[in-house]
């Protein structure tokens, strides 16, 4: 079997998953080594976003005399890939050998490896997918816009979270919550935009129906959204292109319009998870993290604003063992949908021997497991905090990318009590591996009210009217 040969085997194991191989600690171990080798090229990748804005990472690779020149090419690929879906982009810009480059060029192509992840882009950001490689007399300087979000709480509000298994509301008048409710729901099973439509409306105008009247909707919504139009949805992957363009695209901006041009603001929920928790701890450097459906991931910097970066470590690798579990969206291995959401759950599960019933939701489905938790189950128990031994390892690797100070931990996988099972084994892991870290970021939950709703009532703040 073909392995990353700079792979290393975690000190926090789980017998649920014995081949699990963290990012951060292969990254290390291939930067160490290349270092060590005295026989090495220091480069530079730059990931180009709207308005120009541009984000900088800096390594070191092995040069071609050198034995291991071929393990470039692997760490490359992940690490290119993970600043595309953590920071965003249709042109990656490569300072370094140019062999390298070409490489890299062949890979994020429309015909290439990651062709999900350029066709992703592409429609994101509405530009042509590019990787351009630098000369060494070319610079490379980061530009990066960060914007403050949120915090209003005056007047009327309506906050709305739409997550996919469940949709949350919450009106909120001057700042206190009146009103909180959760419906469940399957977006992403259902291809009729009306489905969505409807659903949308319906929480909205129940919220909408506790107050004199409204003035500003915040919605806080899994995918990618420019300008409060939803660029990338996986709720809505069942709709044709053709009803996405014509329903969707514009789904929040018309229902806020019918309503009498109410002031509207969509935000990511990764982003809106972070707000939350920089509101709750009055702090800022928040990495906020969601567990649901998917994985969603937002951030607070220094200043209390967002970054204006992707944020979406669903498809970021967190796993660099090749056999790791595929997700069947974007055809990848490792990434974090699969170990962050309530797929880790079920995938852990016959490894626990729990046999969950096929005809269950995925909602269900964690459910049951969550259930047998909560009645002493000892699989149920090692699902939970092997959930967490994956956290511990990937908020080191988060952490080379973000300055963190807090992070809080959200979403329906939380839930009960395996959130405490996830939070215990996430600090025994930055205790054990990366003291410094364990020492500097905070981590926790919020209580149970907040974790549940908590997206949906920051979300009301986002509006400024």
């Amino acid at each position: 079997m073909q392995t990353f040969k700079f792979n290393v085997k975690p000190k926090v194991s789980s017998t649920l998953d014995k081949d699990f191989m963290p990012a951060i600690l292969a990254h290390e171990n291939f930067e160490e080594q290349v270092k060590k080798s005295h026989n090495y090229s220091e480069i530079e990748i730059g990931i180009q976003r709207q308005q120009k804005n541009l984000s900088v990472f800096k390594t070191v690779v092995f040069n071609k005399s050198h034995k291991d020149y071929q393990e470039n090419m692997f760490f490359l690929e992940r690490l290119v890939k993970s600043l595309l879906w953590l920071k965003g982009g249709y042109i990656i810009y490569f300072k370094g050998p140019s062999e390298l480059g070409d490489y890299l060029r062949k890979v994020y192509a429309k015909d290439g490896t990651r062709s999900f992840d350029v066709l992703f882009m592409e429609r994101i950001y509405e530009q042509p997918f590019q990787v351009i490689t630098l000369n060494q007399d070319q610079e490379l300087t980061e530009n990066e816009s960060a914007k403050p979000v949120g915090r209003h709480l005056d007047g009327y509000r309506i906050g709305f979270d739409a997550g996919g298994s469940d949709r949350k509301v919450s009106a909120v008048i001057n700042g206190k919550t009146i009103f909180s409710e959760e419906v469940v729901w399957h977006p992403k099973t259902n291809s009729d935009p009306m489905y969505h439509i409807n659903g949308i409306k319906d929480s909205i105008l129940r919220a909408a129906s506790k107050m004199p009247q409204v003035d500003g909707i915040g919605i806080s919504s899994a995918g990618v959204y420019v300008d409060n139009q939803a660029m990338v949805a996986s709720l809505f992957r069942q709709v044709s292109d053709q009803d996405y363009e014509k329903y969707i695209k514009n789904i929040y901006i018309d229902i806020a319009k019918d309503m009498g041009d109410i002031p509207i603001e969509v935000a990511n929920d990764g982003d809106v998870t972070a707000l939350a928790g920089a509101m709750s701890l009055n702090d800022h450097q928040v990495l906020g993290l969601a567990m649901g459906t998917s994985q969603a991931l937002g951030y607070i910097d220094k200043n209390g604003y967002i970054t204006g970066w992707l944020n979406e470590p669903a498809f970021s690798p967190v796993d660099f063992n090749l056999d790791a579990s595929v997700d069947e969206w974007s055809n990848d291995f490792g990434c974090g949908v699969k170990y962050f959401s309530q797929d880790a759950v079920i995938k852990l599960a016959p490894s626990a021997g729990i046999i969950l019933d096929e005809n269950l939701s995925p909602a269900e489905k964690l459910k049951e497991v969550q259930d047998l938790l909560k009645n002493g189950h000892q699989g149920a128990k090692e699902i939970f905090e092997t959930i967490g031994i994956y956290l511990g390892y990937s908020i080191a690797y988060y952490a080379k990318f973000y300055d963190i100070k807090h992070v809080l931990v959200l979403g329906r996988v939380t839930s009960s009590l395996g959130g405490d099972l996830i939070i215990k084994m996430t600090k025994e892991v930055l205790k054990q591996e990366f003291e410094t870290l364990s020492q500097n970021i905070h981590i926790q939950l919020p209580d149970e009210k907040s974790r549940r709703v908590g997206q949906s009532i920051a979300a009301a703040s986002l509006p400024k009217i």
